[in-house]
């Protein structure tokens, strides 16, 4: 826990660091650069963060339920939430065929947990049970605000880099003391490192729920299980889901499965907002 909770800590103060250097390279060492991308970035990532659960549902096509309509499923997020001294959450099901699952909400106390109908046909009891157990994790861990300060400051640097682009381009010769080449390549490269950057942390926090379910069910066995099952039947079964929303799935329901591929360095890893689940079965098997 220490460890995934120290990266995360050194990613976000990496983005910060990023964030500050860029602003000084775009506005001369002034700060109304980084006043004007933070602020645009905050309204605009504040929006989706205060509206997430109604923004996932939607974009899931997923219905709230009670109790009454789905008693099995519903008590176990019940005995979970009560084994992890966490308030209910808001229970939902996605009509979507691809087994899959996802948490969202402000907090605690204003959560939402999701499960497609994919995940409760095709997982056995104990493999559902690992999966939820893995989305309150989620939310115990606040990953959701963690993910839109990230995300927020991924489009500060975004929107700033594309001011420096502009000023390079259209700013005037008589601005001797710019370094055109300079500053097109920081509008180039700041971006995607912010974008490395804010994949990484989601990768992070994917590998800590996972471990907070293993902890929480005793073991990392019916988790495990589980990602192997997603990992092979999300690929055969496509799932029609907003971009933006797709990281908050346990497994990616864009991705192709690609658990058996080997070789060498894959680049596309460093953008992904999931861990291989290979690692991260391997990681349960040894909690």
């Amino acid at each position: 826990m220490f460890k995934n909770t120290m990266k995360t800590t050194v990613l976000l103060g990496g983005m910060g660091g990023l964030i500050v250097a860029v602003a000084g390279i775009v506005g001369g060492g002034s700060s109304a650069s980084l006043i004007m991308g933070l602020g645009l970035a905050f309204v605009m990532v504040g929006g989706s963060y205060w509206f997430s659960d109604k923004l996932a549902l939607k974009s899931a096509k997923a219905h709230v339920i009670t109790e009454a309509e789905a008693p099995e499923f519903y008590g176990m997020i019940r005995r979970l939430a009560e084994r992890a001294n966490m308030p209910m959450p808001t229970v939902a099901i996605s009509p979507n065929a691809q087994p899959n699952a996802f948490a969202t909400g402000r907090g605690p106390k204003h959560a939402v947990v999701c499960a497609t109908q994919g995940l409760l046909e095709t997982l056995t009891r104990d493999e559902v049970e690992g999966v939820m157990a893995h989305e309150l994790m989620h939310v115990k861990h606040r990953d959701i605000l963690i993910g839109s300060v990230a995300a927020a400051i991924a489009t500060a640097i975004s929107f700033m880099a594309q001011m420096a682009m502009f000023s390079s381009m259209f700013g005037g010769r008589d601005r001797r003391n710019n370094n055109v080449i300079g500053m097109l390549a920081m509008s180039l490269l700041a971006p995607i490192a912010a974008s490395v950057i804010q994949m990484a942390i989601s990768r992070s926090r994917e590998f800590e729920a996972d471990r907070g379910a293993a902890e929480l069910l005793g073991n990392g066995e019916s988790l495990a299980r589980a990602l192997e099952k997603i990992e092979v039947i999300a690929a055969q079964r496509p799932m029609a889901v907003a971009p933006a929303q797709a990281q908050a799935y346990i497994h990616n329901p864009l991705a192709e499965a690609h658990s058996s591929r080997r070789g060498g360095p894959n680049l596309s890893k460093l953008f992904s907002t999931h861990p291989a689940t290979e690692e991260r079965v391997r990681r349960l098997r040894a909690i």
